[in-house]
């Protein structure tokens, strides 16, 4: 911290009075944390390295005793993402009869406030409001209104006595104010009709004014956003960057989309600096997800000759939660008993597989895994249609790969060996409390359904060699595979749909050979397909495909509990291994794709189902195994 400088009596200059009087205010983030809490792996039922909040609040422990002046503060989407939190969530009430374990575990932390997150949602809204009324902190949703009952606070003013660099007192008025995606809503078709969620920016332009209004002398923007652009998109969920750009705020913690900021995974752009940390000029962070990473800005703040403070300097940073790092006994204590009872439900056996399951090659279109969830999802739809309308159309089902490396890292993706399937087995294929919809749509929409999955895929000119794959910016939580027709996709097409699902080509196709039972899928054949309540939201890739369509089932119940039933009903499961799609073939052609190393041992047979050839090239800096394909 640097040292303060002047005449410390009184009677010096101004300047020196200024100087004399700085003040250092430090901001610990954490975000995403999605029921993190303990350093435990339970879907591999093992502990873990990844930070969790049990080693971040051993970092924050750390880093408070450096600054006198300290806020602690969370980006939202801490409710969900575990299987201690959906036990939490589905038991609680008996097992959890005071206070929600990781609310327990905030509450020890000495939280000062946290933004509401999207995921934050998915057990519905009573939850939410039990849940958060058990803070010892105010929760923020600047930009929510809710259509029956109190809304949550947009902001909160934290007024506080600070240490400047001589030990003097001060008071100081910080603002905090949260936002949360505008998409909320339709994320989850059990909210729409409860809940909505304004621009980020307009709700920003009217509440920022306001918090000023009431004193604040520092303005902090919670925003469980990505970073995007410095220019306003409206409605749009990456808007870290535009907000930053308003005047009145002076610090922003972004999040949602898992990247580390200041760091290498954002570009830099006008008005997004990623060494220095700064968007629109002001200091920002965003600490990745799960307890990866602590954001951390730090305020030098001076007076103002008519009173108020100002921001000298400030200096972002996100710093890694080390393996290394103890567990804090205020956060495992309150959340041992979830913990025992996570552990005992998901050693519960429902029956075995003869083949392993894995999605080290989902994005290569092999995964036996995706397969089974989406057997499941078929076998509960027509049983749900039977003596319907629909009854009798043929069942198609789509899913997508949640785990499959990417920001999630390269031991990030679904690994069950063959034998025994115990209920965290079946959480790793799910990990979404989504609920199972179905849709009945035309020939020609299943093809642009399967176009906007193939946007994954870089083009490849005829000839290249190690061409790059995949798209990075594309998420594979978006790679939907269907399930009851085989299709081939032709990497030397330009993709039709951009990844953000925007027209990006309209004569470009990249699908071709689209079959159902062996006869080619004209636009005049339909279908019901059955996918998941994310699908019908009126935002996101597949939403114009959604929008126009009759529902066929809305409301099927979660898949987890329906890949559940399923296997419990078949009880000994061999699943059919053979390609959905395949890559067209081109000559000379070869590219480059990662994945887990641990995900090597499958190449032989990969290649085998596959017909193609494939060659282990190494070991990127980032862990991950690199893989040459052969089209």
């Amino acid at each position: 911290m640097p040292d303060g400088t002047g005449d410390t009596t009184g009677h010096g200059s101004s300047a020196d009075q200024e100087l004399d009087t700085m003040v250092t205010l430090r901001l610990l983030a954490t975000t995403d944390m999605h029921m993190h809490v303990l350093p435990y792996d339970y879907l591999a039922d093992r502990p873990c390295d990844r930070g969790g909040l049990a080693r971040t609040a051993s970092l924050i422990a750390r880093l408070r005793a450096e600054v006198p002046n300290c806020l602690l503060l969370d980006n939202g989407d801490f409710l969900q993402g575990t299987p201690i939190g959906d036990i939490a969530a589905d038991a609680f009430g008996s097992i959890f009869r005071r206070v929600h374990p990781a609310i327990a575990a905030m509450n020890g932390m000495g939280y000062d406030a946290a933004a509401l997150g999207n995921h934050d949602f998915s057990f519905g809204l009573p939850f939410l409001r039990m849940v958060t009324g058990q803070a010892n902190f105010p929760f923020l949703a600047a930009n929510l209104r809710l259509r029956h009952g109190q809304d949550f606070p947009g902001h909160v003013m934290l007024r506080r006595s600070v240490k400047d660099w001589h030990g003097r007192d001060h008071a100081l008025s910080i603002g905090v104010v949260g936002f949360l995606p505008p998409q909320t809503p339709e994320w989850d078709s059990d909210l729409s009709d409860q809940m909505h969620c304004e621009d980020i920016l307009e709700a920003a332009r009217r509440v920022v004014p306001l918090i000023r209004a009431e004193g604040a002398d520092i303005v902090v923007a919670l925003a469980h956003c990505g970073i995007g652009t410095i220019s306003p998109v409206r409605g749009s969920d990456h808007a870290a960057a535009a907000l930053a750009a308003l005047p009145g705020i002076d610090a922003v913690i972004a999040g949602h989309t898992h990247e580390v900021f200041p760091g290498p995974d954002i570009a830099a752009a006008p008005g997004v600096d990623p060494v220095a940390g700064l968007l629109a000029g002001k200091p920002a962070v965003m600490a990745g997800f799960g307890g990866s990473h602590l954001g951390v800005i730090d305020l030098h703040l001076r007076p103002e000759p008519k009173g108020g403070w100002r921001i000298a300097a400030a200096r972002s940073r996100a710093d890694p939660v080390h393996p290394s790092l103890p567990t804090a006994e205020s956060v495992a204590r309150p959340a041992i008993k979830a913990h025992h009872e996570t552990l005992r439900r998901l050693r519960r056996r429902v029956g075995r597989s003869a083949t392993p399951l894995h999605s080290f090659f989902a994005l290569i279109g092999d995964d036996p895994g995706l397969r089974l969830v989406n057997m499941a999802q078929r076998w509960h739809v027509r049983q749900r249609l039977r003596g319907t309308e629909w009854d009798g159309l043929p069942v198609l089902s789509a899913s997508a790969p949640f785990r499959a490396g990417g920001r999630g890292g390269p031991g990030f993706y679904t690994d069950v060996p063959p034998g025994r399937l115990s209920l965290r087995n079946l959480a790793d294929l799910y990990v979404f409390p989504n609920r199972i919809c179905a849709i009945g749509l035309g020939g020609a929409q299943l093809a642009d359904w399967l176009e906007r999955s193939a946007s994954m895929f870089r083009r490849v000119e005829p000839g290249a060699t190690d061409a790059t794959l995949i798209d990075p910016g594309f998420p594979s939580y978006n790679f939907d595979v269907v399930d009851g027709v085989t299709w081939q996709i032709d990497l030397s097409r330009p993709a039709r749909f951009a990844p953000d699902g925007r027209l990006a080509d309209p004569d470009a196709r990249r699908v071709h050979d689209l079959r159902w039972r062996g006869f080619r899928v004209t636009a005049e054949d339909r279908f019901v397909l059955a996918t998941n309540s994310y699908r019908l939201a009126s935002c996101g890739l597949y939403s114009p495909l959604v929008s126009g369509n009759e529902i066929a089932l809305k409301d099927g119940g979660l898949t987890r509990d329906i890949l559940r039933h399923y296997v419990r009903r078949r009880r000994h499961l061999s699943i059919d291994t053979s390609p959905h799609w395949r890559f067209a073939p081109m000559p000379q052609s070869s590219v480059l794709f990662e994945t887990g190393p641990a995900g090597l041992r499958f190449l032989p047979d990969v290649q085998a189902r596959r017909g193609v050839r494939i060659e282990h090239v190494g070991t990127a800096p980032n862990g991950f195994a690199q893989l040459r394909m052969f089209l």
